[in-house]
C-alpha cells in the first residue's frame, strides 16, 4: 500500500493529520500534508482511509 498527497489539491485544512496524527502532518514550509510513515499495519490503513474520505479537496489517494 502507498499513500499519495497531490499537493495541487490539499488546501491544508489539516483533517488528515487530525485523524491520523502518525500518518499525516503539514508541512511546515507550505502547508501542504505529507506522509511522515511508509510502512503500514492493518491499524493504520483503516485510519488512513477514513482519512481519505473525509478529505473535502479528494488529496489523498491509496494506490494498492
Amino acid at each position: 500500500m502507498k499513500v499519495e498527497i497531490d499537493p495541487d489539491l490539499c488546501t491544508s485544512c489539516g483533517l488528515c493529520e487530525e485523524t491520523c496524527p502518525d500518518i499525516f502532518k503539514l508541512n511546515e514550509d507550505d502547508d501542504i500534508a505529507e506522509v511522515i510513515k511508509k510502512d503500514f499495519d492493518e491499524n493504520d490503513e483503516e485510519c488512513i482511509e477514513e482519512a481519505v474520505e473525509s478529505c473535502p479537496t479528494e488529496a489523498i489517494s491509496i494506490i494498492e
